[in-house]
C-alpha cells in the first residue's frame, strides 16, 4: 500500500434562505448578493444529490472526486474507518452560518431509516464558533411533550413554547443524534459533523414559503420524551504548547479542540483510520517527512479543512501561537468511538 498526503477540497458552497455571508471569515469566496448558509468541506453523497461530491484542489489528486479516492484507494485513505453505508467516506463535514432559525427538523435513526428504504440514518454535532448575544439553539422538546400535542402546536401555530431552547455559547459541542427534533437560531456560525446523510425532515418553518415541510415522516422520527446530551463542558489536558479538549465520543465520530498555547509543532497522528482537521484560528503548514521540497505542503488558515488519509506518514504541522483547530476522528471497524 502507497501512502499517501493530506488532501484539501475546494469548499461546496450551499445558498440558504437562512443563510448569511459570515463563511468569508473562514475564508470562503462568496458569491455577491446571495445568503449562503453552508459550505460543505468534505461530502461524498449519492451521485443523485446536486453537489453532493467534493473534488480534491490540489496535488496528482487534483480534479478527483472524494467518491473516487475512496473507491480507488480505499485502503490507503480509510484504512480501519468503517466505511459510510455505500462504502463511501463516513463523514460529512461543513461549516454552517445561520443568519436567520433554520427550521425545525429531525433526522432519521436507524430503526426509521431500516423500515424505510431511500433515506439514511443521520447523526450529528454542532461545535458553536460564533454567536450573537442573546442566541439561541432549540435542543429538544419541554418536557411532556407528546406526538399529539406537538401535531396540535403545528396545527395552529403555536408551536415554539414546546420547544427546548439553550443559549448558544461559543466553544460549545452540541450532539444531535437520530431522532431528535432542533433547530439552529439565528446569528450563529458552526462547524457540523456528521453522518453521510441529507435525509432532513421539517415540522415548522417560521411561516417562509417555498419548502416543503414532512410533518408526517417528522412525528413519525421524534424521540418523544429523551433529552438531548447536555453539551460537553470538559478541561482541557495541556502537554507542552498544546491544550486538548475531547469535545464529543459517539459511535460514529469523535471530535476533539486542539490549541496552540506557544507556536509549536503538531505530530499528526492517525492510528491507521482517516483524521479530519478543520483549521479554526491562526496560522501553520502542514508538512509531509518524505517530501523535503516542500511540494505537497499544506497551508493552514481557518477554514481549511484538510483529509489526513490512514496511510499518511511522518507529518507535522507548524501552528502559530493561539491557533485552534478541531481534529475529528472517524469510527474504525469493530472498535465504536462511544465513550
Amino acid at each position: 500500500m502507497v501512502a499517501m498526503h493530506a488532501l484539501t477540497f475546494e469548499p461546496i458552497l450551499k445558498p440558504r434562505v437562512w443563510g448569511g455571508r459570515r463563511l468569508a471569515e473562514l475564508g470562503k469566496v462568496l458569491p455577491p448578493g446571495e445568503p449562503i448558509g453552508e459550505s460543505w468541506e468534505l461530502a461524498d453523497l449519492p451521485e443523485a444529490i446536486e453537489g453532493g461530491r467534493s473534488v480534491v484542489d490540489h496535488g496528482p489528486l487534483s480534479g478527483r472526486t472524494l467518491h473516487e479516492v475512496v473507491r480507488e484507494h480505499p485502503d490507503a485513505l480509510l484504512g480501519r474507518s468503517t466505511p459510510g453505508p455505500d462504502g463511501g467516506f463516513p463523514l460529512l463535514v461543513k461549516y454552517l452560518d445561520a443568519r436567520e432559525p433554520l427550521s425545525v427538523q429531525v433526522h432519521p435513526d436507524e430503526a426509521w431509516a431500516a423500515s424505510h428504504p431511500g433515506h439514511v440514518v443521520k447523526h450529528e454535532a454542532w461545535v458553536v464558533l460564533e454567536a450573537d448575544p442573546g442566541a439561541s439553539i432549540q435542543l429538544g422538546l419541554q418536557p411532556g411533550m407528546t406526538r399529539d400535542l406537538l401535531a396540535a402546536a403545528i396545527e395552529d401555530g403555536t408551536l415554539d413554547p414546546c420547544l427546548a431552547r439553550i443559549t448558544a455559547r461559543p466553544g460549545a459541542c452540541h450532539v444531535l443524534p437520530g431522532g431528535t427534533c432542533h433547530a439552529l437560531g439565528g446569528g450563529i456560525l458552526v462547524a457540523e459533523i456528521q453522518t453521510p446523510s441529507d435525509t432532513t425532515f421539517r415540522l415548522f418553518d417560521w411561516g417562509r414559503s417555498g419548502r416543503d415541510l414532512h410533518v408526517t415522516e417528522a412525528l413519525a422520527c421524534i424521540h418523544f420524551g429523551d433529552t438531548p446530551p447536555a453539551p460537553a463542558e470538559p478541561d482541557p489536558l495541556q502537554a507542552g504548547s498544546l491544550a486538548t479538549t475531547t469535545l464529543a465520543a459517539t459511535p460514529c465520530f469523535g471530535i476533539e479542540r486542539i490549541e496552540a498555547i506557544e507556536a509549536t509543532d503538531l505530530e499528526v497522528v492517525v492510528d491507521d483510520a482517516a483524521v479530519v482537521w478543520m483549521m479554526l484560528e491562526g496560522e501553520g503548514v502542514l508538512h509531509h517527512g518524505d517530501d523535503p521540497a516542500g511540494e505537497h505542503d499544506v497551508v493552514l488558515s481557518p477554514g481549511r479543512t484538510v483529509l489526513l488519509p490512514a496511510s499518511i506518514e511522518a507529518a507535522t504541522a507548524s501552528l502559530s501561537r493561539g491557533s485552534h483547530l478541531l481534529r475529528v476522528e472517524t469510527a474504525t471497524r469493530g472498535e465504536p468511538l462511544l465513550a
